[in-house]
């Protein structure tokens, strides 16, 4: 049988519901694995938009969330207990309970983060990994408050997940929120407060912090142009640099300090090294180069 296309009472991912296989369709089968209702109509414009795109979402999680589609003008209890008032409109179950939904048209990329956040609310064994992975990949993309709302939803099931935390102090970041990133660390279970995961986004958010107030990075060079021995406007370059995303660049501008003058204000140019290094993760091909450099410079 057709996973998209099944008959009501079977176990497919994606069925049509009635009033009177709800219960089992959605309420019963929700103590296992979300549940999405799509109620819907023949006549509705949008239904006839928003149905195939929550059926290529549910389908590409795999087993993680499934669909119940009920049509309104054939089945008006259960739409009447929810005070279904417009269509198309979508509700999320989870343990026999609502936990989300959203009325009217929605983009591609709203129905996706929506599927994750449900995932992610499901529990570890509806895919608390797969949550991340989608949430990690919306961050990238710049899909920011997605990610932010699905590392939420993650750690509202799993408090303490230091991946969901990272990420969710990543997105606070990337929005510009600095001290609720500061707070989200503050999170971190006891004796975890060190741990890699956490340590680097603390240092992101020490360099952003330090890099606020840098200066222009054109206008740095022209200082070092000038005197090559600014050793104030080579450091603060480097924070101009990481605020601009150029982690190599601020890098090579910390070696070139370090170089110069190892001990200048007090060995600023390694400490600031280690943050960034620290920041950038231990599989950084960057960070793992400017180490080795760095650690040639202190041995020779």
């Amino acid at each position: 049988m057709d996973l998209k296309t099944a008959a009501p009472g079977s176990d497919a991912l994606i069925k049509d519901g009635t009033d009177a296989t709800f219960l089992a369709d959605v309420v019963d089968a929700s103590m296992n694995t979300p549940v999405i209702v799509d109620f819907w109509a023949p006549w509705c414009g949008p239904c006839k938009t928003l149905g195939p795109m929550l059926e290529k979402a549910v389908t590409e999680a795999k087993g993680k969330v499934r669909l119940v589609k009920i049509d309104v003008d054939r089945n008006q209890m259960v739409a009447s207990q929810l005070r279904v008032q417009s269509i198309p409109a979508v509700f999320a179950f989870v343990g026999g309970q609502p936990v989300d939904g959203f009325m009217g048209a929605q983009s591609g990329a709203q129905i996706k983060a929506f599927v994750e956040r449900l995932i992610a609310a499901g529990g570890p064994d509806a895919g608390v990994e797969e949550a991340l992975e989608m949430a990690e990949q919306m961050l990238a993309e710049g899909a920011v408050a997605d990610a932010a709302q699905t590392f939420a939803a993650i750690l509202g099931e799993e408090e303490g997940n230091l991946k969901a935390l990272s990420g969710l102090a990543r997105a606070h970041l990337a929005l510009g929120e600095v001290e609720r990133a500061r707070a989200v660390l503050s999170l971190a279970p006891k004796g975890k407060e060190n741990d890699p995961t956490i340590a680097a986004v603390r240092a992101r958010i020490d360099l952003a912090e330090a890099s606020a107030d840098a200066g222009e990075a054109g206008e740095l060079m022209a200082r070092i142009e000038r005197d090559p021995n600014d050793h104030q406007a080579r450091f603060d370059l480097a924070l101009a640099l990481v605020a601009e995303g150029d982690a190599e660049g601020a890098i090579e501008a910390l070696l070139e300090l370090f170089r110069r003058d190892r001990e200048w204000n007090e060995g600023a140019a390694k400490a600031q090294l280690f943050k960034l290094f620290d920041s950038l993760g231990p599989k950084s091909e960057a960070a793992q180069r400017g180490r080795r450099r760095l650690s040639s410079m202190i041995f020779a």
